[in-house]
């Protein structure tokens, strides 16, 4: 399969030509069972991580602050083809439909950071939503912590 695949469970899958992983909102799994997490989740991430997948598949994974539970990860995946550059981005429980009543003081924080990773041409990760629809949610998460 090289390439990404969005499983029934919310997980996304991508796969190049020399090594795989899973994405999870908090979790990274590669093809060998090793894990990447935030330290907030038991991990050793404290920031940024990055691996070539091969075959022109790139990964970073980046912890951009906490949002309503904690040591959410955000993953952008290039992959280079022959005619585009073609860059995915997945923000998996920064993202919320519905605000919680208490809304942490990061999450804005995180959900601006990563709103900075999606510009240009770029195709949203994780579920049916827009760049407009982050940028919303961002807006919510303003008010509801300013009022």
């Amino acid at each position: 399969m090289r390439g990404i695949q969005t499983n029934d469970d919310g997980s996304i899958v991508v796969e190049g030509a020399e090594r795989s992983l899973t994405y999870t909102p908090r979790l990274i799994t590669l093809d060998d069972g090793t894990t990447i997490a935030h330290e907030s989740q038991g991990g050793e991430l404290s920031s940024v991580w990055a691996l070539d997948l091969g075959g022109d598949w790139f990964v970073e994974v980046a912890h951009l602050g906490d949002g309503p539970v904690g040591g959410e990860l955000v993953m952008t995946v290039t992959h280079i083809g022959l005619d585009e550059t073609l860059r995915h981005v997945a923000i998996g429980d920064l993202w919320a439909a519905d605000l919680p009543s208490d809304v942490p003081p990061s999450w804005p924080v995180a959900v601006d950071l990563a709103l900075g990773l999606m510009e240009g041409q770029v195709h949203i990760l994780g579920g049916d939503i827009t760049k407009d629809d982050v940028e919303t949610l961002h807006q919510r998460l303003l008010g509801a912590l300013h009022g």
